[in-house]
């Protein structure tokens, strides 16, 4: 259920190096120069500058370092063509350039993070109306959905303005979600009822502890460490995505039960009575419904769409890179798991429990 977002651990690969104190597009004298002049010449006196960009938390400085970004980079491309060289795009500041809209640095990455919170609100609006009050799982599932849907806002606020406060809240929101889905997944694997185990507290406290210790160590640090955001990402989410690829095993390769079954399938006198005095049928341990192949579909879809991440390219047209192509291809993604996920939910293996 990874396609977080996005981030899903999908955040885990988003975790590039961090900005660069000094990128290649920062040491060019022709930057320099044109930051120099920008800031004396339009930062001296106060200047108001459009509402979008005041909106948009954008100062003086930033609004110099954007404007001196593309016209340092048009100046270079026209100078390569002219002499008839390869172009290179140059970094700056940590970025490649990246034409803005109505104050967003990085508009693509902000449509996609919205496409991919509208695919959410759809999964969860699905998952509220078919699944029944008396799944176990249900709150659980409910809970995912939501922290995905609020990981996808912060992914759409970073890609529209990437400051310190929104970095954090970017990366904190996809690891809950990623923690969230973790913790989700081993409750229905294990079937931990939040209604009557003990198991299940402990789980739910251990994960609650967890993730407040990952935070509060990239809080107090003087610098974020990117290397272990990306080492704690990546960890829950392999975790999560080998339980799922053991789930689609086929059934003569089960390693445990995939759904509850308390009583001998093979003996119906041990079964409960139904409404109708009919004996209930349970599946057997090997059980292995037919759209179980589904899951390593989604998680192999996922791992491919996040092989984007370790592209890095120069925006197309200063407007879509890797990243953005990333979110683009989670928006897919994401609704085969909500269908998957609702199959899963709504399997008669259930009925055991329920």
């Amino acid at each position: 259920m990874l396609w977080l977002s996005s981030k899903s651990y999908l955040l885990a690969f988003l975790v590039l190096a961090p900005p660069a104190l000094a990128s290649s597009g920062d040491r060019l004298p022709e930057y320099q120069t044109c930051l120099s002049y920008c800031l004396s010449s339009s930062c001296s006196t106060p200047n108001a500058l459009p509402l979008t960009l005041r909106l948009t938390q954008w100062t003086c400085l930033d609004n110099c370092k954007y404007s001196c970004t593309h016209s340092v980079t048009d100046l270079l491309l026209a100078r390569a063509q002219s002499e008839g060289k390869d172009p290179k795009v140059h970094q700056f500041h940590g970025k490649w350039p990246f034409w803005r809209l109505a104050g967003m640095q990085e508009p693509a990455s902000v449509l996609f993070s919205l496409g991919n919170l509208w695919m959410h609100l759809r999964g969860f609006k699905a998952l509220r109306r078919r699944v029944p009050r008396a799944h176990p799982l249900r709150s659980m599932l409910l809970t995912w959905s939501v922290l995905s849907m609020n990981a996808w806002v912060w992914s759409s606020v970073f890609h529209t303005r990437d400051t310190p406060t929104t970095e954090k809240l970017d990366y904190f929101s996809a690891a809950l979600a990623i923690m969230s889905a973790l913790h989700f997944t081993v409750a229905r694997f294990f079937f931990l009822s939040p209604s009557s185990s003990l198991r299940f507290r402990v789980w739910t406290t251990l994960c609650a502890l967890t993730y407040l210790a990952h935070i509060s160590y990239l809080t107090l640090l003087p610098r974020f460490d990117y290397a272990y955001n990306m080492a704690f990402n990546v960890a829950l989410g392999v975790s999560h995505n080998i339980l799922w690829l053991i789930y689609a095993l086929p059934a003569r390769l089960t390693l445990f039960r995939r759904f509850p079954s308390p009583f001998d399938p093979e003996s119906d006198s041990k079964s409960p009575l139904d409404g109708n005095n009919n004996r209930t049928r349970y599946r057997a341990r090997n059980y292995r419904p037919a759209f179980a192949s589904r899951a390593a579909l989604c998680v192999g879809l996922t791992t491919a769409a996040m092989a984007l991440e370790l592209l890095d390219f120069p925006a197309i047209g200063r407007v879509l890179d890797a990243h953005a192509l990333w979110h683009a291809a989670t928006i897919p993604i994401a609704g085969m798991w909500y269908t998957f996920i609702l199959r899963d939910a709504l399997d008669e293996g259930w009925r055991g429990w329920l």
